[in-house]
Parts: structure tokens; sequence; C-alpha cells
């Protein structure tokens, strides 16, 4: 008994669809991955270069259009915190791209289990 080739036809374009769907998420997901890395990298460098300077050191912060003078603890707790927040973001970021790339991979090997069987069910 095989499947009518209308429901064959439907059942290909959702897979196919839905693989197309998963690469497209890979894409993003893999692009957001880096932009968070980039701003992890960018967190540690700052606080690197804090560190180096005395701790009477005026350091200052972007409000708005203005400059405000801010301890440089404050500055230092506020880069770890906003550090950790990213590092969970990629770890997060990771599990969603785990996620596709199994999708992706099943639908194509629904696909090819389709094509191989010829339609019979």
């Amino acid at each position: 008994m095989s499947i009518p080739n209308e429901a064959l036809q439907k059942l290909l374009q959702e897979i196919e669809a839905r693989a197309i769907a998963s690469q497209q998420q890979i894409s993003l997901t893999k692009s957001q991955m880096t932009a968070k890395q980039r701003d992890v990298r960018m967190l540690q460098l700052t606080s690197k270069e804090l560190s180096e300077l005395p701790a009477e050191t005026g350091v200052y912060e972007g409000v708005g259009k203005m400059f405000v003078n801010v301890p440089i603890d404050a500055v230092n707790k506020r880069l770890a915190r906003e550090s950790s927040e990213a590092t969970a973001d990629i770890t997060n970021l990771e599990k969603k791209l785990h996620y596709h790339e199994t999708t992706h991979k099943n639908s194509r090997e629904n696909l090819e289990q389709i094509l191989k069987s010829g339609g019979r069910a």
C-alpha cells in the first residue's frame, strides 16, 4: 500500500520547509553567539584595562549625552555582572543551536527515508 501522490507531496513539502527553517535558525543562532562572544571579549578587555589603573583614578560612564564619575569598584561589578549574563546567554544559545541542528538532521533523514522508500507506507 502506498501513500497517495498529493499526501506524499504535502509531506515532503512540510519536511523540506522544516529543514529550511531549521537551517535559517542555525545561521541566526550562530551569528547571535558570535556577537555575544565579542561582547564578552570586550567586557574582559575593559576589565583588564581598569585593573591596571590605580584605585583613585577617576572613571566616567556615559549616561545619555553626559558622563558621570563612577567608582572603579562599581564599574568592575557591572562589568562582571554583564560578562556573566552574556556567558549565560551563550550557553542558552548553544543549547538552541544543538536543538536546531538536531531538527535539521532529523528532517533531512526523514526526507531521504521517504524518497528511498518511494512513498510506500
